[in-house]
């Protein structure tokens, strides 16, 4: 578990990466480049808490994945609109990419928000991104490369943490459009309510796999926060890739009866309802699909709900819709 935190990730030239994308496609050169690399071992934290806090009791939690947040403002304005939510959950963030502007989306969201954020890199991207992508690009370079997941909070976040999931380094090994160095990722941290602590984290698990690969990460998270912070309620939310390789069908992975042995219940709106949309990246994709939920644990969830990602004019601002769940109290 990574718990060394900046106030800025600081990235490396554009000849280093290009060293990055001409290593051997092994998971021993991955490993032992992403161990050289601080950036892909620290957590960036900034931002400005609008409140002490502690958080009152009921307050609503949001988990967007929000597709490299082409539209930082825009987001903001979404979420202020659809919830009052102190804590926030997000993935698929750039970082100095060509492809959203070479901005920090997540110092720019939280910023919008007046939120405190930790955010932590998934991804080194060796290339601009899908071909969709590229059009989106004014540079032909990535000034840092990084896209990753992070949590925003209206109050202070305590005892950031970032853990890399098992996985089999795919998108280095065999990225096609989109070679990566990283692995998938969960971040998160201690926030303080009126009730007492509990543990917020934001997580994306493998798209690119089957179902029992996602069950190995959601037990291995599991375990990791069960030795670093015993006894405290948990809140995991996110893009959990629910029904990729089993058709659709997201009642098929066994990561939900595993999270269920260990005490989890699981949240992510009506079962009928999809999360996912077409949308100015993704615009033609193959089927809707139910991806995004919370898990919790010793906290009583009194409902969750399906936000359209969609701005004032209709634009769609993600592939993925916005969930929310409101946070009663303590179990």
């Amino acid at each position: 578990m990574i718990r060394t935190t900046v106030p800025a990730l600081v990235g490396v030239p554009e000849e280093a990466r290009l060293q990055v994308a001409a290593l051997p496609r092994t998971v021993e050169a991955h490993d032992d480049k992403m161990a050289s690399l601080p950036f892909m071992n620290a957590i960036e934290t900034g931002g400005s808490a609008v409140s002490a806090g502690p958080l009152a009791l009921p307050f609503e939690v949001g988990a967007w994945n929000l597709e490299r947040c082409l539209f930082p403002e825009a987001t903001a304005g979404l979420l202020r609109r659809a919830t009052p939510a102190p804590v926030v959950l997000v993935s698929e963030m750039d970082s100095g990419m060509a492809r959203t502007g070479q901005r920090n989306t997540t110092a720019e969201l939280a910023g919008h928000l007046g939120m405190a954020y930790a955010y932590g890199v998934e991804f080194l991207e060796l290339g601009l991104g899908s071909q969709t992508e590229r059009d989106f690009c004014r540079d032909d370079f990535n000034l840092h490369g990084f896209h990753g997941n992070g949590l925003m909070a209206a109050v202070p976040l305590t005892q950031p943490f970032m853990l890399r999931l098992e996985g089999g380094r795919l998108w280095f090994v065999d990225g096609g459009d989109q070679p990566r160095l990283g692995e998938r990722m969960a971040i998160g941290a201690i926030i303080e309510t009126e009730a007492g602590p509990f543990v917020a984290v934001s997580v994306h698990l493998e798209s690119a796999a089957t179902a029992a690969y996602r069950e190995r990460q959601v037990v291995a998270l599991i375990d990791a926060l069960d030795h670093a912070f015993p006894g405290l309620p948990v809140l995991i939310g996110g893009d959990l890739n629910t029904g990729n390789h089993t058709g659709g069908d997201f009642e098929a992975e066994g990561l939900f009866r595993e999270a269920a042995l260990r005490g989890f219940s699981r949240h992510g709106g009506p079962l009928d309802q999809m999360t996912t949309r077409p949308s100015l990246i993704t615009r033609w994709p193959d089927r809707a699909m139910k991806l995004d939920w919370f898990l919790a644990r010793g906290l009583v969830i009194g409902g969750a709900w399906i936000v359209p990602s969609l701005d004032e004019t209709g634009r769609p601002l993600s592939d993925h819709d916005l969930i929310v769940c409101t946070v009663e109290g303590f179990a």
